[in-house]
């Protein structure tokens, strides 16, 4: 007797260096090319391939069970998937979970994203951690047609997202309010009906849990497009300014980011809270840098330090750029700090009530370790008035 052959690969993820990873196709079919990156999330896989942040970025999950609760609108960050494509060990199975509405495959190929199962992901890691982040080629063939040559050519032609401005690319094409909060068994989703205090959000590519986490603050929110002028902001009478997460380099998006954050600093004493790339937009607006990381922080069980508390927070990161704390001028105070690395993860100006954090408060891997940084920001409006 013959030995059974294993089916053809039908998806492949070729490295700029020439290394090939071959798998089975999921998703839409088709290639692209990206920046790879691992989360090591065990849950949330719908929640990071809509993340705005993860633009320009293929994610390998490093958790095996991917695909298993399946998909629903209720989970979805933003209107369609970010991530530019999906890596996991296993192929997803049927889903198991009373709040699916779709599969993991078909919502992936309705939105047009690649995705490869039956890959070794711990090599894969390995790989990231030691070499650094690599530019990548993907591609899915049902026929597992590939011309790898023409791949690895692709991969190595990627631009990288050094000097990349992303946000312009996922920001919200016109201003819009938003005024529904958290989700709360057993009615999900409600509106906000009493906000007490006036936020303008400027969206570098804002999540909807973070929009949510500060209507449950009791904000009344007013989301702007990442260009957005100081006269833009202040034309709606805020009582605090708020910067959003987002994707790219922060150096990049600063070109015009930073003079608008600038003017709401040197002109008003409106209390200002950033997360992820809005801290980022905050560090450099203040004076600071950033810089590039080997293969950053993606994951959901990341500690970091309070060091005006001495506390400990389990947080959600998502970021491949960091704020170089060496380079923090005189009155900015580094807040939270990285307990895998030390990077930096947190600032505040000393005597305002400016302030924004690197990791996501509103993810709720702790699962609430960092929702007081909401409370603080509406405390800072409150105070204000």
């Amino acid at each position: 007797m013959s030995a059974p052959t294993s089916p053809r690969p039908t998806a492949c993820l070729v490295l700029a260096d020439g290394s090939i990873f071959y798998g089975m196709g999921f998703g839409a079919t088709g290639e692209t090319v990206a920046e790879l990156c691992f989360n090591t999330a065990m849950t949330g896989y719908q929640e990071i391939m809509t993340d705005p942040s993860y633009a320009g970025q293929i994610v390998t999950f490093t958790f095996p069970h991917i695909g298993n609760t399946g998909t629903n609108p209720e989970d979805d960050e933003t209107g369609d998937p970010v991530a530019a494509g999906m890596v996991v060990k296993w192929m997803p199975t049927d889903p198991s979970n009373w709040r699916n509405v779709q599969t993991l495959s078909e919502w992936l190929s309705a939105r047009g994203r690649i995705a490869i199962g039956g890959v070794d992901t711990r090599r894969l890691t390995r790989a990231i951690r030691q070499s650094g982040a690599p530019h990548v080629a993907i591609a899915h063939d049902p026929e597992g047609n590939f011309d790898i040559e023409d791949l690895v050519t692709k991969a190595r032609a990627f631009a990288g997202l050094e000097g990349m401005d992303l946000a312009k690319e996922v920001t919200c094409a016109q201003s819009y309010r938003w005024n529904e909060t958290r989700w709360a068994w057993p009615d999900g989703y409600a509106p906000n009906e009493n906000p007490k205090y006036k936020v303008v959000a400027v969206d570098y590519g804002a999540k909807r849990n973070i929009l949510r986490c500060l209507a449950s603050a009791g904000c009344d929110v007013t989301v702007l497009p990442a260009t957005a002028s100081y006269d833009d902001v202040m034309a709606h009478n805020p009582d605090g300014v708020f910067l959003s997460n987002g994707p790219g380099d922060p150096a990049a998006t600063g070109e015009y980011a930073v003079p608008m954050i600038r003017d709401v600093l040197d002109k008003t004493d409106l209390p200002v809270f950033g997360i992820c790339l809005g801290h980022q937009m905050l560090a450099l607006a203040l004076g600071a840098k950033t810089i590039k990381m080997s293969h950053g922080h993606h994951g959901a069980n990341h500690p970091v330090k309070d060091n005006d508390t001495g506390k400990v927070e389990i947080t959600s990161m998502n970021h491949g750029f960091a704020v170089d704390a060496q380079t923090l001028p005189k009155g900015v105070v580094e807040t939270h700090v990285s307990l895998f690395d030390g990077s930096n993860c947190g600032i505040r100006l000393a005597e305002r009530p400016v302030w924004s954090v690197q990791h996501h408060p509103e993810a709720s891997p702790g699962p609430q370790d960092s929702f007081y940084l909401f409370e603080r920001f509406a405390d800072a409006m409150e105070n204000r008035a």
